[in-house]
């Protein structure tokens, strides 16, 4: 079985960003952050060999072990972000993997200080965490965010995997791309860079081709090759020259790779190469100033709506961001492509297009921007004042000073000279020295009232003579956008960020402030508000009348609870959300009668389900606001329908309930004691619910049934009731036991009562009912017994979810029964579903991001293990069940309690995947193996030494009639 694994993120960025960095996050203080060399230039192959040795080297594991060994003990989680940045010097600095992002519509659990990092850890791990052990290094530039809204692939093995998406040679003619002679092995053939697009036309007559997203996992032997490339020496543990060799990872190591490659290298080649390819997978590039706005903008767009939170839809259309900053000057329809970021641009400022406008503290300078001109401010360390980084939008800043083709502010540096009557000499800059080491930054107060008509005066197209503004750019200390890379003080700009961030969030209007309750991770706002004074909430959504969308009110609710602390105070979220639900299900009253003679009895009888994939999907509030996916089976067990009941009229005028399974029973005589238990666990609390929904409570009753209960039975149904249940399953069996016995009483009592209720009335029905009950469960469970078959589920978002079934093939899963390559075991343990379900639930409440995003990954898998079944694919199934496990148990870290593992233990020699069944802590456990033989071998161990006296295999069979109600 693939063993689970802990992951090293090492990121490298600028010296001044590693100098700053401080972890925005708690997912971000578990990174190792380190920066090229001084002075260097190693390329991506020699970067990585970099990252890697000074991670080691700074690992207490170096005292114990050797650097392999290291390698070998966890896996290594690259980003690249210590490049010179020269397209996008606003981020420059700090290093472009720490770029903040705007909030992002319908996309929950979203930090307020999010960073592009963020996105790239969710999605690089969700690649890493599936990928076999052999796997031990992931690479990925941090310019760059590659997304993938479908489910990764079953993985090839070889020694590197690089991560493919689907493109055009256009396209391709910009990138590397990977040919592959077998797309459906994976196998690379060869690897081009930046192919011309007539060569890539020609080669797909015979070749798939996919552009290389710079996502590649490398074995321990591929690692190995790197660093011996870059002058490594395992026998030393020290690299030629003290440090690696420059070394390009895309331009010659992939150049290398493949059955044919183009530059064949001995050592290289002879790794097995492939390419994993993600059909879904988008490629957004945040490397200039321009890719950024409109990189975040398709990723707004991609939310299914075509702005970002708290813009207007105009700003948006015209690809205006804003974030973390206080704008007073309204935007209009000439303004495009704008990013402002902790910012404050007073009023008096004159904006038009193509501004980045960064790091600006509060200030009185008055600005009338040309197009195209940006502006970043940033202090250096120890050091007081800020520069004054003007820059043009589209500069790729390179070039001798005295090239006429070096552009500084989208105009050649020669004329920006000219026109203020100065010549190199006179400025003090060398004339053939690079735009990128030339000190033309001033440092001043940010206070100092000559800022303003400086600025002016060095972004003015034709600036109007300015003696005292030139002799100050000439006398101010000034410094190059290279000693900004090393000396800009980067932990002074994340404060005042963090102060904007706060500012921002206390200053929300209602309207703005529902939309963020949605998106926004609550957890850590709370985590904020709690460690910053000056951090606030707006006012309370409550108070904000009827004009506010109800989820966005609940998750409000559930924020200033979490920050009372009150353990005594009851969930108030998920009260209100039932009460909204209840609501919402709109069950309509019925008037039950007596629909069977008095010697009939209804019987009705469901078969159990088994969950494969995307449970959790299906729970309030996340199914409400992202829709569900699931994968379920309904089983019978030992050859029956194991929750079953029986309804009969009886003369006297009360209900009478017994259980043949606990071997009790009660009868209800008022209404009460029909109303005395609503919670789950009550005994016969779900029997009681049922009655209630059917009509016995008078406020689910049509006519509003003012007589007492008994009169009511005697004088309007005929007759009182005797409802008899059967659940011939263990408490905690994570089957989908209570939810499937109340659809099965719904349905019992339903046909008795002659209410005529069909499979979707059942379903809202049996929703309410765990309403009612408090349970907060989700539909996966009702409906996996209510109908038969193997079945993938959907709903989508909305507060009435009505999920929509497609019935999936079984003769692989027969036949696995049959030969017992998959068997279903009994623990022994029992776990009660409903109090794992509260803690998740909570977390959704606050859309906690670690909770949200894993959620997601759930479903996902959903569509992976459909896919493995339509396509009778044995070993992608099993590997879908092995990645449901592990989703759920980084979910909820009790899923897998040490008795559980003790049993995997045991069988592992012979296990292929395996998972508890629900929520897990316990119940029935999925076996599967390989082949017929382990799975024989697999039983006899466990029958042979069983766990406990109660664990026990149960044979199963596939439930094709689901829920059946029939009379005798």
């Amino acid at each position: 079985m693939h063993v689970e694994e802990t992951t090293d993120c090492l990121l490298s960025l600028p010296a001044a960003g590693v100098t700053g960095f401080k972890p925005w996050n708690p997912a971000s203080a578990g990174f190792f952050v380190t920066s090229d060399p001084p002075g260097s230039q190693l390329g991506s192959g020699g970067g990585t060999a970099h990252v890697l040795h000074q991670a080691w080297q700074a690992s207490p594991a170096r005292q114990t072990g050797g650097f392999e060994a290291w390698l070998e003990a966890s896996r290594k989680l690259i980003v690249h972000g210590s490049g010179q940045s020269r397209r996008l010097p606003a981020y420059a600095a700090e290093g472009k993997p720490l770029l903040p992002l705007p909030l992002l519509p319908a996309r929950a659990g979203q930090a307020p200080d999010q960073r592009l990092i963020d996105f790239q850890l969710d999605a690089y791990s969700r690649i890493l965490r599936h990928a076999p052990a052999s796997y031990r290094v992931m690479i990925t530039c941090g310019d760059v965010l590659l997304t993938n809204p479908a489910f990764t692939p079953a993985f090839p093995d070889a020694d590197v995997l690089i991560v493919g998406i689907r493109s055009t040679p256009d396209e391709g003619s910009r990138h590397g791309v990977l040919f592959c002679r077998n797309a459906a092995t994976g196998a690379l053939d060869f690897f081009l860079q930046k192919p011309p697009p007539e060569k890539t036309r020609v080669l797909s007559d015979s070749h798939a081709f996919y552009l290389d997203t710079g996502v590649w996992l490398l074995s321990a032997r591929a690692v190995s090759v790197l660093v011996r490339t870059c002058g490594w020496s395992s026998e030393t543990q020290t690299y030629a020259g003290g440090a690696p060799s420059h070394y390009e990872l895309f331009d010659r190591f992939g150049l290398a790779l493949g059955a044919s490659p183009v530059a064949p290298d001995p050592q290289i080649s002879a790794l097995s190469a492939a390419v994993l390819p993600l059909p879904a997978g988008r490629f957004f590039h945040f490397g200039t100033s321009r890719s950024i706005i409109s990189s975040a903008v398709e990723l707004a767009q991609a939310s299914e709506r075509a702005h970002a939170v708290g813009l207007g839809s105009a700003e948006a259309h015209e690809h205006c961001l804003s974030m973390n900053a206080d704008l007073r000057v309204p935007l209009t329809g000439a303004n495009r492509l704008l990013w402002i970021e902790n910012a404050v641009i007073p009023a008096d400022w004159t904006l038009r297009d193509r501004h980045v406008l960064t790091g600006i503290p509060a200030n009185t300078w008055a600005l009338d921007l040309p197009s195209g001109v940006c502006l970043d401010c940033i202090g250096l360390r120890a050091e007081a004042g800020v520069c004054l980084r003007v820059y043009g939008f589209d500069d790729p800043f390179r070039g001798a000073l005295t090239d006429p083709a070096t552009r500084w502010m989208e105009r050649s540096f020669a004329d920006w000279l000219k026109a203020r009557g100065l010549s190199c000499q006179q400025a003090g800059l060398a004339p053939d020295i690079d735009i990128q080491d030339a000190p033309l930054f001033p440092r001043l107060a940010a206070d100092d009232p000559r800022c303003g008509p400086l600025l002016a005066w060095m972004t003015a197209l034709s600036p109007t003579p300015d003696s005292a503004s030139l002799r100050l750019w000439l006398d101010a200390p000034r410094v190059s956008a290279s000693d900004l890379l090393c000396r800009a003080d980067t932990a002074a700009r994340g404060a005042a960020r963090s102060d904007a961030v706060d500012a921002v969030l206390a200053g929300q209007p209602a309207q703005a402030w529902q939309k963020r309750c949605l998106s926004l991770d609550l957890e850590a706002v709370a985590r904020r508000v709690e460690g910053a004074p000056a951090a606030a909430l707006p006012p309370p959504l409550e108070a904000q009348g009827s004009n506010v969308s109800e989820l966005a009110a609940v998750h409000d609710v559930a924020l200033r609870d979490r920050l009372t602390s009150a353990v005594a105070r009851p969930n108030r979220a998920a009260g209100r959300l039932r009460d909204l639900l209840v609501a919402k299900l709109a069950v309509a009253p019925v008037s039950p009668r007596r629909a069977a003679g008095e010697d009939q009895i209804v019987w009705g009888r469901a078969p159990a389900r088994l969950d494969f994939a995307g449970g959790w999907t299906d729970t309030p509030p996340y199914c409400l606001e992202h829709g569900g996916r699931v994968v379920n089976l309904a089983v019978n067990l030992n050859g029956q329908p194991p929750v079953q009941a029986f309804a009969r009229v009886c003369e006297k005028p009360c209900l009478v309930i017994r259980s043949i399974d606990l071997g009790v029973g009660e009868v209800i005589e008022t209404t009460e004691d029909l109303l005395a238990e609503e919670r789950l666990g009550s005994g016969f609390g779900i029997a009681r619910a049922a009655f209630r929904l059917a009509g016995f409570d008078p406020a689910f009753n049509a006519s509003g049934r003012g007589a007492p209960l008994a009169q009511f039975l005697r004088d309007t149904f005929g007759g009182g009731i005797e409802l008899t249940l059967l659940a011939a399953i263990p408490k905690g069996s994570g089957l989908g036991t209570s939810s499937i016995l109340a659809a099965t009483l719904l349905g019992t009592l339903g046909d008795l009562a002659g209410l005529h209720w069909n499979e979707q009335d059942l379903f809202t029905r049996t929703l309410a009912l765990e309403q009612i009950l408090t349970s907060g469960g989700g539909w996966q469970d009702q409906v996996g017994g209510m109908v038969g078959g193997l079945k993938q589920i959907e709903s989508a978002p909305g507060l009435q979810q009505k999920p929509v079934i497609r019935w999936l093939p079984t003769s692989m899963l027969d036949a696995a029964i049959a030969d017992k390559r998959f068997q279903l075991y009994y623990t022994g343990l029992t776990r009660v579903a409903h109090n794992i379900l509260g803690e998740i639930v909570k977390g959704l409440f606050l859309n906690d991001a670690e909770r949200i995003r894993t959620i997601e990954a759930i479903g996902l898998n959903a569509d992976f293990a459909a896919e493995a079944l339509q396509r009778n694919d044995w070993p992608v199934f099993v590997e879908a069940i092995r990645r449901s496990w592990l989703l759920n148990r980084m979910l909820d870290t009790g899923t897998n309690p040490a008795e559980v593992q003790a049993i995997i233990d045991r069988v592992s020699p012979w296990l292929a995947a395996t998972k508890l069944t629900g929520a897990g802590g316990g119940g029935y456990m999925l076996l599967l193996t390989d082949t017929p033989e382990q799975g024989a071998r697999l039983r006899r161990e466990l029958l042979d030494n069983p766990p406990n006296g109660r664990a026990r295999f149960v044979d199963v069979s596939i439930s094709h009639s689901g829920l059946e109600i029939t009379r005798s």
